[in-house]
């Protein structure tokens, strides 16, 4: 079973804000952040069960842990039914309001 990969206009938005706020940094680093999150989201087309579930009581919402470096990301998903995993949000792991 392969399922479709979704992005909400948050997650794109957390996307595009992690984007830019690595290029102040380091343009190369920026470019490889991007393409380790969106590597690691292939998982999702495939296994999106073997993902921890998020906090909650809601089975269906799960996180995917995304290494960079020392640190990383979390992708916040949701499975809706048999053939589409919507992610929701992105998290880099060091941001205040991580949790």
């Amino acid at each position: 079973m392969t399922y479709q990969v979704r992005l909400t206009e948050d997650a794109r938005q957390d996307l595009r804000r992690h984007y830019a706020y690595m290029l102040e940094w380091d343009e190369d680093a920026s470019e490889k952040a991007l393409d380790t999150i969106t590597s690691a989201m292939e998982i999702l087309k495939r296994l999106p069960f073997s993902c921890r579930k998020a906090p909650g009581n809601n089975a269906l919402m799960r996180e995917l842990v995304i290494p960079f470096g020392s640190t990383g990301y979390v992708a916040l998903f949701r499975v809706d039914g048999s053939d589409t995993v919507t992610v929701a949000a992105i998290r880099y792991q060091r941001e205040d309001d991580y949790h």
